[in-house]
């Protein structure tokens, strides 16, 4: 099934960034981190025939790789800033959406928090209830290391952790299918969602 209208328009804006004139950004402040997530192969594609369109909301952009989300290794990457990184890194305000356009059926993943060493990523589906519960799994979570940076001109020292492979939570598969109203085993349990790179920028320390 093509996406329609809504689809041009969504991918309208995904790409407005790249089509508009450099941007100017604030240099990164102790405090401030970003979490760089990129969607597996083909994922886009796949939503896409069943009528369903990923995108953010809130905080975030998103950019498309490639022609569009309909081409068969195409990406989606989102950039979700970091407003809160008290035990865990939380994107206050910021959403992931599956937007089904057959039936204007959606599901948000609202504020997701990364834990890297529980390995999991929680969040609020509103459309399932009020409680933050496990969305995607970090399936390499034992294996990431950070790796620091520390620029001394800025007082600036950066944590990343690159590479962490995103995966669809036990049950998440299933509830998505259900409350997009997708065919039956349309997204599986465990099914590759992409990876994410996560900065983390804190003040340096003082020699």
């Amino acid at each position: 099934m093509r996406i329609r209208t809504l689809v041009i328009a969504v991918s309208a804006i995904l790409v407005t960034g790249a089509l508009a004139s450099p941007a100017m950004a604030d240099a990164a402040k102790p405090g401030q981190s970003m979490t760089h997530m990129k969607t597996a192969p083909g994922l886009s594609a796949s939503l896409e025939s069943l009528g369903v369109v990923l995108y953010v909301q809130g905080g975030a952009t998103a950019a498309v790789m490639g022609d569009s989300i309909a081409t068969p290794n195409g990406q989606v990457v989102f950039h979700i800033p970091v407003t809160a990184t008290k035990g865990t890194i939380q994107h206050t305000g910021s959403n992931v959406v599956f937007f089904n356009t057959a039936n204007n059926q959606q599901v948000q993943l609202r504020n997701p928090s990364i834990d890297l060493k529980g390995g999991v990523i929680n969040a609020v589906i509103p459309q399932a209830g009020s409680q933050a519960s496990a969305a995607l799994t970090i399936t390499n979570a034992k294996d990431l290391k950070p790796k620091v940076t520390t620029d001394r001109t800025t007082g600036l020292r950066t944590t990343t952790y690159a590479g962490a492979n995103l995966a669809l939570a036990p049950g998440i598969g299933a509830a998505l299918t259900s409350l997009l109203g997708l065919p039956a085993g349309a997204l599986a349990d465990g099914a590759s969602f992409g990876s994410a790179d996560v900065t983390l920028n804190s003040p340096a320390k003082r020699s």
